[in-house]
């Protein structure tokens, strides 16, 4: 279970770069425990050197806490560093789509009009991508059964740092 999460993220990573989703960055958050980090190499070995770990240590303050967040959410961020969303427990789950349609809608918006950080020629990859993402995202969300549910699921962010 501890490599299940970062070998589909390697997955994910490879299939966006595939449609033309380039220079992402990725970095998965290990877990401050006595166990993670004697386990960190396994995480290491579950993904490639475009995926960085990141080992927080046992006397800092935990990221999760600081970021509102839980060990299993995804953090997205666009290219200026804003948060654009954060997705908890089962939106997280990498088998359903709101992930990568997420990174997608970050990857394509243009809030800040021209960005130096905006890679050359998007637009023909971007054309349908913020359309399509907010229909499938739509169709496809599931029905919260209310005892596991988490003001976080899905929640779409403004310009916050």
């Amino acid at each position: 279970l501890l490599l299940y999460i970062p070998t589909r993220l390697e997955d994910l990573r490879v299939k966006l770069e595939n449609e033309g989703l380039v220079n992402i960055s990725y970095v998965v958050v290990n877990h401050q425990g006595a166990q993670s980090q004697r386990e960190i190499h396994l995480l290491k070995e579950s993904v490639s050197d475009y995926i960085s770990v990141y080992q927080q240590e046992e006397h800092q303050d935990d990221v999760w806490t600081t970021l509102n967040g839980n060990k299993d959410d995804f953090l997205i961020y666009d290219r200026c560093g804003r948060l654009v969303y954060h997705l908890g427990l089962p939106y997280s789950f990498l088998h359903f789509q709101y992930v990568e349609e997420s990174i997608k809608i970050a990857y394509c918006e243009n809030k800040c009009g021209n960005c130096s950080y905006t890679e050359p020629d998007i637009d023909h990859i971007c054309e349908n991508i913020t359309k399509k993402a907010d229909q499938k995202l739509a169709e496809i969300e599931p029905k919260p059964t209310g005892q596991h549910s988490h003001h976080h699921n899905l929640h779409r962010h403004g310009h916050h740092h």
